[in-house]
Formats: C-alpha cells, sequence, structure tokens
C-alpha cells in the first residue's frame, strides 16, 4: 500500500478527522495555510497552542497555532518568552517542566509588539521641529 501511496491518503483522512472532520480542516488550512498532524504539548494563557511533530524534520517539527481571537491578523510578537525558548529550540523543556525558569512578582506580564496599529507607542517631543508645514491659502478671483 505504501508504494502506491495510498497510506497518505489515510494520513489525509486521519489528519482531518483529529482537527474534528471536513468543515473544521478546511477553516484550519485557510487559516493557518497548512494542515500539519501533531500532538498538542501546551497551551500558554492567551490561548496559542503548541504543537510538535517528531517525525517532521529538525526545525520544522515545531509549531504553534495562533488562538482564534487573533483571527488573521497574528505575528511573532504575541509569543511569549517562555513558549519562544521552546519553539525555537534553545530548550526542549516545556515551560511548565523547566525549574530554572525564574518567576518573581516584579517580573512584567507579556505583550504583544503593536507597530503600525493605532495603538503604538508614539514618544511626545519637546523639541521644535527642523521642518516646519506649511499651507497654502488658495484664493480664486472671478475677474472684476
Amino acid at each position: 500500500m505504501s508504494y502506491f501511496g495510498i497510506d497518505r491518503i489515510f494520513k489525509v483522512f486521519q489528519t482531518m478527522r483529529s482537527y474534528g472532520g471536513i468543515k473544521a480542516s478546511l477553516y484550519k488550512l485557510w487559516r493557518m495555510d497548512s494542515l500539519r498532524p501533531g500532538i498538542l504539548v501546551g497551551t500558554d494563557k492567551y490561548g496559542n497552542q503548541y504543537y510538535e511533530n517528531k517525525s517532521y524534520f529538525y526545525g520544522r517539527n515545531r509549531w504553534i497555532e495562533y488562538a482564534p481571537k487573533y483571527g488573521f491578523d497574528y505575528d511573532g510578537s504575541q509569543v511569549p518568552a517562555e513558549w519562544f525558548g521552546w519553539l525555537h529550540y534553545k530548550t526542549d523543556l516545556l515551560p511548565s517542566q523547566d525549574p530554572s525558569r525564574p518567576n518573581y512578582k516584579w517580573m512584567a506580564d507579556h505583550t504583544e509588539n503593536l507597530s503600525g496599529t493605532s495603538e503604538q507607542y508614539v514618544p511626545y517631543s519637546t523639541t521644535k521641529p527642523k521642518i516646519q508645514a506649511w499651507f497654502c491659502k488658495m484664493t480664486f478671483f472671478d475677474g472684476t
């Protein structure tokens, strides 16, 4: 069966079944551009899910599926630091399994990068600008 590739067809159907059927699989394919089978290893407090499949090449066997609240507007700055290390192979320990990970009360919570949005940080400047904007006041004469 593997000679003709029939086992791959069964694997596709098994993957679609694990995602919840044809409709859910098509939605996941449309939203994430891929439909990969994997083992759910954890979820962060923002709702992102982290998967691993050891049968893929090293460097491609860990991935994230962003929370549905982000829709199509997801980016890499929405990954918290504790999961960033696991996702980029800095450690093989999950954040819940790593005893050396510091966790102090004074540590700031993760925030995503809001550059390019209406909520971006824009510093207030007290210096006089070097270039002044000018406006042209046009007056029209009626010819009299």
